[in-house]
Formats: structure tokens, C-alpha cells, sequence
């Protein structure tokens, strides 16, 4: 195990109240974790005032929303970890071991970061063994002081992947074949907001990078992937 290693889990949230304490319950018992920050972008559903009942979470609040590219860079400058573990707020049935398996390859050495795949992740990426726009990873801090405030709304992922080949990362893939994001349209109430809502992800990415270079991204991060992240059962 990486000596001299902190980790902090930064988990942006905006109208997550229904969702967020299932998300918190999974990190703030993890003997692995040693804070964890949650920034509130600005929520009207009273997601601030779940987070605010548990007393251990480090709440930012956010008076308007910015988007989730400024509410991790909030998260992130305020984070004193060597290594953050970025947590998407909607998460369904993640536990404390899902938590663990994200943090072992790390921990252990094995990698220099890793990355979820989800059980709904978009088919394309569950065939190709690599979901590049994933909201869950665990990587050094001081790879992300860089390029976070200028980025829109859903650019983050994107500009991390440059970041991660930049630094010709290890990275490690961690199936979560038990845990799911919800669809936008069962969220928003709708299929026309959900597909709204994706066209405007995919826009922000694209102000980021272009379809080439996402496609180049896709391509170079699968090369760098580890193939073999075992050396133990990851545990609590």
C-alpha cells in the first residue's frame, strides 16, 4: 500500500436530496477516506440541508449554480488529500466495498488512477472496457490544479483525460456491475429534458475537446489501461 497517501472524496450535488445520503453513507465510514467534501451547486430542493444533518461531511455551499466543472474545482481547492476520489451524487447501490474496490488499485500501487464502469454504462463503453466519461475516479490532487475554471458546465471529464495522458497514467478500470447512474429523463420527468440535458453534456464536451481528440482520448487511455489490478480482496 502507497505510503504517506490521503484521500479526499469530493462529491458535487446539485438537486440530489432524494439521492445524496445513500452516496454519503457509503464514504463516511470508510476507514480509507479522511474527508469528505460535498459541494452544493446551488440546489433549490433542499439537497444543502440532508448533507448539513451529517455533521463529518465538509459542506460547501455554492449560491448559484455554476455546473459541476466550477462546483469539483471548488471541491478540489479545498480538499487537503494527496489523492481525490471524485463521487457523482446520484449514485444507486453504492457501498462502502464499492468504495474500496475504486481506492485498491491505488492504494496498492497498481495504478495511478482508476476509473468506474457502471452497470448502465452506455453499452459502447461496457464493450470496450472503458467508460472515458465516467463521473468516478480516483486520482492525484495536484493533477487537477490545472484548467478547472475555465472549463463549462460538463467539460470536466474530458480535460481530466488530457491531464491523465499528458502524465502517461496507469489506469486502472474498476467494474461496478452493481451500481447505476439514473438516466437523465427519469430524473428531469421527461425523455425531451433527458435528451435536452444530454445535448447539452455533449456540447460542453465538445467546446472542450473535439470529436477527433475525444476519439484520440478513448483510444490512448485504453492503451494505458492495467490489465491486472488484483494483489488482494479489497476490504473495509
Amino acid at each position: 500500500m502507497s505510503a504517506g497517501l490521503s484521500i479526499s472524496c469530493v462529491i458535487p450535488a446539485y438537486n440530489e436530496a432524494p439521492r445524496i445520503r445513500r452516496v454519503l453513507e457509503a464514504v463516511l465510514c470508510h476507514p480509507a477516506i479522511h474527508e469528505v467534501i460535498v459541494v452544493d451547486d446551488g440546489s433549490s430542493d433542499g439537497t444543502a440541508d440532508v448533507v448539513a444533518t451529517l455533521p463529518s461531511v465538509r459542506l460547501i455551499r455554492q449560491a448559484q449554480n455554476g455546473g459541476k466543472s466550477a462546483a469539483v474545482a471548488r471541491g478540489i481547492a479545498a480538499a487537503a488529500g494527496s489523492y481525490v476520489m471524485l463521487l457523482d451524487s446520484d449514485l444507486l447501490g453504492l457501498t462502502g466495498l464499492h468504495v474500496s474496490e475504486l481506492l485498491d488499485p491505488v492504494r496498492r500501487g497498481r495504478a495511478d488512477v482508476a476509473i468506474s464502469l457502471r452497470r448502465n454504462a452506455p453499452m459502447v463503453w461496457r464493450m470496450i472496457g472503458l467508460d472515458y466519461i465516467s463521473g468516478e475516479r480516483v486520482l492525484p490532487r495536484n493533477w487537477l490544479m490545472e484548467g478547472l475554471d475555465d472549463l463549462p458546465h460538463f467539460g470536466l471529464e474530458v480535460h481530466m483525460n488530457r491531464l491523465l495522458i499528458r502524465n502517461n497514467a496507469r489506469i486502472a478500470v474498476v467494474e461496478w456491475p452493481d451500481v447505476a447512474s439514473p438516466y437523465k429523463h427519469a430524473k428531469l420527468g421527461s425523455w425531451a429534458a433527458g435528451l435536452r440535458a444530454d445535448a447539452a453534456m455533449l456540447a460542453d464536451m465538445f467546446r472542450v475537446v473535439s470529436p477527433l481528440e475525444a476519439g484520440g482520448q478513448i483510444w490512448s487511455m485504453r492503451r494505458m489501461r492495467v490489465r491486472d489490478i488484483s494483489g488482494g480482496h479489497a476490504s473495509l
